[in-house]
């Protein structure tokens, strides 16, 4: 991180739209200053067939995932797996990453708290078209989870609690083949965060190096329910360095439901010009779907 940014990353360093210094003439693509990642992307298909089928279920979502063509190459086998398959229906039953919990978010938009095993099971069908690993599935919910606790305006501690309480029930649900560990990772790492003064990335790092199934979503649930602002989490984030990018959209999901005026809104509208993206309107048209009671019911 510091051979290229040497005081850290603060915000687009460049001109947006133009390619990442680093990334010129990168055979796998070219990233843009501004530009998504297959984690936006992603959850965008996610939403779109919630919107388009007013549910989630993991064929309208694999069919809206085969239209993304973001990080598509052997390197990333549980999403080349899922396109060179070709098939919407498809069920993976492996893969433990964190590619499921990036683009949860929208079934969280979707159900409240007090539609808990909604929650939990869209959560699952949003995941196994690319994730099967009982790692992967809890991490969505918890993801999920968190998102629809923090519209509801609850707590950090209860906004965990939830998170935490989803993270239990998958791995019930979908038992891993070893010993249950994903919902213990996540107390584990927001108990480790919670006991800092403050939050700086050199710490984070040195403590939950996002680099694993068991720290990259329990380090972004931690800091979404540690820090009050989804600006200064993202930038911790993108400075702790591993897969920072899934860290800081998970972070940075969760607390733009907390608190949604901690959202950069320059960094929103690069984003929407760089990408062509309506995000708002995206937002417009899934929020309206959600029914809440206004109890947290964690």
């Amino acid at each position: 991180m510091l051979r290229w940014y040497r005081d850290g990353v603060r915000g687009f360093e460049g001109t947006p739209g133009t390619v990442i210094p680093r990334y010129i003439g990168n055979r796998k693509h070219e990233w843009r200053i501004g530009e998504t990642t297959d984690d936006t992307e992603r959850t965008l298909a996610v939403a779109r067939a919630i919107i388009a089928d007013r549910s989630a279920s993991h064929t309208s979502i694999g069919r809206e995932l085969l239209a993304c063509r973001k990080c598509i190459h052997p390197g990333i086998r549980s999403l080349w797996e899922f396109h060179q398959a070709g098939d919407p229906a498809r069920a993976a039953t492996e893969h433990d990453g964190c590619g499921a919990a990036v683009r949860a978010a929208p079934i969280g938009i979707l159900h409240p708290p007090s539609a808990f095993d909604d929650l939990v099971d869209h959560a699952y069908e949003a995941s196994i078209p690319t994730h099967g690993g009982s790692r992967a599935i809890a991490a969505a919910a918890a993801t999920a989870a968190a998102v629809s606790a923090g519209i509801e305006g609850a707590s950090q501690q209860d906004v965990f609690a939830l998170a935490e309480r989803a993270a239990v029930e998958a791995e019930r649900r979908w038992p891993p083949s070893a010993t249950p560990a994903f919902a213990t990772a996540l107390r584990t790492v927001r108990d480790s965060l919670a006991s800092l003064s403050a939050i700086h990335a050199g710490d984070v790092a040195g403590r939950c190096f996002p680099s694993t199934p068991l720290t990259i979503v329990p380090l972004a649930i931690a800091l979404a329910t540690t820090m009050d602002s989804a600006e200064a989490a993202i930038l911790v984030a993108a400075n702790v360095g591993g897969d920072s990018d899934s860290v800081a959209s998970i972070a940075g999901g969760i607390l733009g439901a907390m608190s949604p005026h901690s959202v950069n809104p320059e960094w929103c509208a690069i984003v929407a010009k760089v990408n062509g993206v309506d995000l708002p309107g995206v937002a417009s048209r899934l929020t309206p779907m959600r029914e809440s009671n206004g109890q947290l019911d964690i």
